[in-house]
């Protein structure tokens, strides 16, 4: 291995740390299983896969109707122990997912005017950034401090996401929040949203462009404001999808300069001999060769279009490819079930399994399968469109919707009591990304809704 031993942070690591992560292995899964075999038997819901997506994204999006109507989605439901954060990249996913459907555009339009309330009523800047993530209902914490407000508190600010230190910016949530307004833009014609969009791209350009070597847009800022020293060839792959959004939209060259810089990263990170990209970089002079993680393979491809990268498909469908059954030894499927797809990095097939992924954390099964990542790669297949994609992509698909049927039942948003089998969760089993956090079978807004795109056909990253 070559480059530094530490790969450079995810956009989700600080997801699991501190409190949430022993959280996350305190909710067993047990009692849920029992459930789950027995309705493995049943047939399917009258509804349709996709309109049982949609409904969960619309039940954790109202899980707290006493709290305003400005509101944004709860990420996962109430077992994973995160209480009532939503990501800001899970709601910019929600809104790109519910803008593929007609009923679901005022949801979008909603949910956008709430990353708008969070951009201008944050409790310390006003400088166009957005957290990671927010508070948008009531909960005790583990200390027992009680969490009384919702989405908007009562002073006005937006309520951060302290308790978990969920209060950095990084530029891949940045960006992903800016594509979702932009994407609103485009629909509605509104300037609100294209004037925010431009204002994230703005502190992007201030914050995170470099001139170290490699080039590209840093990581961003922790929650002191201290700028870190990664650059992340997912990052700048989101930055492709933002700058060229807003370069059609306004029409400013600017932009166009700013896609073709991230481009330039993102193209340095192309490996010919394996056809893959790396992660990126820790110091902007030496790329770092592993973990390879899978949104690098499919989310490249679907910024980039280009035939002379395509390959990253097939590296990502063949050494990230996992199958998921009850047999395996810290599985949690239960018998009689399996479930196909991709795992999150090459560091993840060779997760400890005799070890919790972190301290209070359940053991992983390198078998895990990442449902987000599945929807990934079914839908950069679908947009490759040669000989065999498109049945493969089916078959990614028909496995997550075997997961939304039959795994994560009798969870709950704010409470609340979710629609029958509806929400796909994040991972089959407990997942090890090998960038210090995990993944598991709870239902998830970001796997949901790249689910709806998946099957929707509609490229985010391109527009």
């Amino acid at each position: 291995m070559t480059g530094s031993p530490r790969p450079p942070l995810s956009r989700r690591t600080l997801i699991g740390t501190g409190l949430g992560a022993a959280a996350l292995a305190a909710t067993g899964t047990g009692t849920a299983q029992a459930a789950q075999s027995s309705r493995a038997a049943q047939g399917p819901s009258a509804a349709s896969a996709p309109r049982r997506a949609q409904a969960f994204l619309a039940a954790a999006m109202d899980a707290y109707p006493d709290h305003g109507a400005i509101r944004l989605t709860q990420s996962y439901t109430d077992q994973a122990g995160l209480f009532s954060t939503a990501f800001t990249y899970d709601n910019a996913l929600a809104i790109l997912a519910h803008l593929t459907y007609p009923a679901g555009e005022s949801r979008a339009v909603a949910l956008g005017d709430a990353l708008l309330y969070a951009q201008t009523h944050d409790p310390v800047h006003d400088d166009g950034r957005l957290r990671q993530a927010y508070n948008v209902g009531p909960y005790t914490f583990y200390d027992g401090s009680p969490q009384p407000e919702g989405f908007v508190k009562a002073d006005g600010t937006a309520n951060v996401g302290t308790q978990f230190g969920f209060t950095g910016t990084a530029v891949g949530d940045m960006a992903w929040a800016g594509i979702a307004l932009a994407a609103l833009a485009g629909r509605t014609g509104a300037r609100r949203f294209l004037t925010g969009a431009a204002r994230i791209g703005e502190w992007i350009e201030r914050v995170g462009r470099t001139d170290e070597p490699l080039g590209g847009y840093k990581f961003g800022v922790d929650g002191a404001g201290t700028r870190l020293p990664f650059t992340s060839t997912e990052h700048n792959t989101d930055l492709v999808g933002l700058f060229g959004r807003l370069a059609r939209l306004t029409g400013d060259k600017v932009w166009r300069e700013r896609r073709e810089r991230a481009r330039a990263f993102v193209e340095k990170m192309w490996e010919p001999s394996g056809g893959f990209f790396y992660t990126g970089t820790n110091d902007g002079v030496t790329i770092n060769k592993s973990p390879v993680p899978e949104d690098t393979q499919t989310w490249t491809h679907l910024a980039l279009a280009s035939r002379s990268h395509s390959r990253s498909l097939d590296w990502a469908a063949t050494e990230l490819a996992v199958r998921d059954t009850a047999d395996r030894p810290n599985s949690t499927v239960p018998s009689g079930q399996s479930y196909e797809g991709g795992t999150f990095s090459s560091a993840s097939l060779l997760a400890n399994e005799s070890a919790p992924i972190a301290d209070g954390q359940p053991r992983p099964d390198r078998n895990g399968v990442w449902f987000e990542g599945t929807a990934h790669l079914a839908l950069a297949l679908r947009h490759r469109g040669q000989a065999g994609d498109e049945k493969h992509a089916r078959r990614l698909l028909g496995s997550i919707e075997r997961a939304q049927d039959l795994l994560g039942d009798a969870q709950t948003v704010g409470g609340r009591a979710l629609p029958t089998r509806s929400g796909v969760v994040s991972a089959s089993s407990p997942l090890d990304t090998g960038f210090g956090f995990g993944y598991y079978p709870y239902r998830h807004t970001g796997a949901t809704a790249w689910y709806l795109l998946a099957t929707a056909r509609a490229n985010p990253l391109r527009g």
